[in-house]
């Protein structure tokens, strides 16, 4: 992580010669931010699937699917919820875990007393996807819970009672984009093991290789396997090909493994590498490759891979106005606007990807090319500010979009844990349709969910505090997940251009 310092000492230094010449005043200081990274993990605590660690802060929440697996005679205890229901989804669960790893990987350095934290959210994770990924031999299980059935009742994780149906892909019933995901965060999260837990890390990353070979040897998406129990929750729009590339990709950086470098240089052109996209999501991977693959052209002069660098930029200029390929729509705020539900997401995933770019680039001082003009890492890191900045409570209607972050944010979540009371409130069971009058109350969230991003307002800046609008007032694991790399930067760089 050594250039990581050298890159972290270096904006500190031009952002401290700014500020001194007053040309410029943040809107949050670096306690801020530190405070935000600090909620922005904690989170994830409130999404907690099994039983619950003794150094649990989230205290309202309780144990929960403890017997997860067991009809199926297999362990699928723990994990992570993805939202705001009881449903445990391995492709947003994988790809949450994939970028808070590499939050952990660009950024832990700046990350400080949150590092241990952080470290614990992703093994909260990389533990239950072992457990998924070994239980049985060209299986891969990647769903706990019927979304169907589970939605149709509002109660809280420790009182449920709907079917904790398990579904798996397998040689028969392939699914290789929630098997290379799956690949991709335990190789990712191998990286950030590598010191601090060595045979951990090299468990994951064992076990990386093997999802990875089952993903690319059985080719089939999983939407077409599973139908109606992922679909339209987490439907692999997409395909299969940007996760077989992405995962690739990962394995080739955390092993260093010449086989996965000739993989990436002999299926690139048909898994997408020549298809330009702009939305980074769960669902599409491809501008982060494109991002994570230009850093050996850039740091190593790989020259393999200069074609991702050139993605890389049409990417980034796309959402840079003034720019020839300008085509990012913006509210009347400066958001970035992708769709109506979760747009947060969108704007999370694009932040971090700035911000990582912005990395990459400044090792051997390049720039963005877009057309005839460029974009450096210096305007790069002022438009993810933006956009996080937005996010925390500078924006027209002065709200975080943080839950428990600043004086003003949403209080009535669309989340069942955090709208019901809690067991220790309310010990008694609450049944299925019970909870109901929870989630149209109209009062606040019993439950702070502390750290929580919501999908957040729409495209003229608006936004409903009302539990029963998801588009807006849902959190989910894939919008905090690149938000704690972005303000861990800024919790060290707090003032920019």
């Amino acid at each position: 992580m050594a250039s990581a310092t050298t890159f972290t000492m270096m904006m500190h230094i031009l952002c401290l010669t700014l500020c001194s010449l007053s040309l410029f005043c943040s809107a949050f200081t670096s306690q801020d931010y530190s405070n935000a990274l600090e909620k922005s993990i904690l989170f994830f605590e409130g999404q907690r699937s099994g039983k619950l660690p003794s150094n649990q802060r989230l205290t309202w929440r309780g144990n929960s699917g403890q017997s997860d697996g067991s009809s199926y005679h297999v362990d699928l205890v723990g994990g992570y919820y993805d939202a705001g229901d009881n449903v445990k989804f391995g492709l947003p669960m994988a790809f949450t875990t994939t970028l808070l790893s590499w939050s952990v990987i660009e950024f832990g350095n700046s990350m400080h007393n949150q590092i241990e934290n952080a470290r614990a959210a992703i093994k909260w994770s990389t533990d239950y996807l072992l457990k998924a990924a070994t239980a049985a031999p060209n299986t891969l299980y990647v769903q706990v819970g019927d979304p169907n059935m589970d939605h149709r009742c509002w109660e809280r994780p420790e009182d449920m009672d709907t079917p904790r149906n398990v579904y798996k892909v397998s040689d028969q019933n392939p699914g290789s984009d929630v098997a290379a995901e799956t690949a991709a965060a335990l190789a990712a999260a191998s990286i950030v093991f590598k010191d601090s837990d060595p045979s951990y890390s090299a468990q994951l990353l064992h076990t990386a290789m093997k999802v990875f070979d089952f993903a690319d040897r059985h080719r089939g998406s999983y939407s077409d396997s599973l139908n109606s129990v992922v679909c339209p929750f987490y439907c692999s729009y997409s395909g299969y090909n940007d996760e077989l590339l992405w995962g690739a990709s990962w394995i080739h950086r955390a092993s260093q493994n010449s086989s996965y470098l000739a993989y990436i240089q002999s299926n690139g052109h048909t898994l997408g590498a020549d298809n330009d996209d702009y939305s980074f999501s769960w669902d599409d991977k491809r501008p982060g490759t494109k991002v994570l693959l230009s850093k050996d052209f850039l740091e190593k002069t790989t020259q393999e891979f200069q074609m991702y660098k050139a993605h890389s930029d049409n990417y980034i200029c796309s959402l840079i106005p003034g720019t020839s390929s300008f085509q990012a729509q913006y509210t009347p705020g400066g958001l970035l606007y992708k769709a109506s539900e979760s747009n947060l997401q969108y704007v999370t995933s694009t932040a971090f990807l700035l911000l990582t770019y912005a990395k990459y680039l400044s090792s051997n001082g390049g720039v963005a090319t877009c057309g005839g003009s460029t974009v450096t890492a210096e305007n790069l890191i002022s438009h993810a500010k933006k956009q996080v900045d937005y996010i925390l409570g500078d924006n027209p209607a002065k709200m975080s979009y943080m839950v428990g972050f600043g004086e003003k944010y949403p209080q009535h979540v669309h989340h069942r844990g955090s709208s019901l009371p809690s067991i220790h409130a309310h010990p008694d069971h609450i049944a299925c349709n019970n909870g109901f009058q929870y989630l149209y109350s109209s009062s606040p969230n019993p439950n702070v969910l502390a750290g929580a991003i919501v999908g957040g307002p729409d495209n003229k800046d608006s936004f409903s505090d009302d539990r029963n609008n998801y588009q807006q007032a849902e959190p989910a694991t894939y919008i905090n997940a690149p938000f704690v790399g972005a303000v861990a930067f800024f919790s060290a760089n707090p003032t920019t251009k």
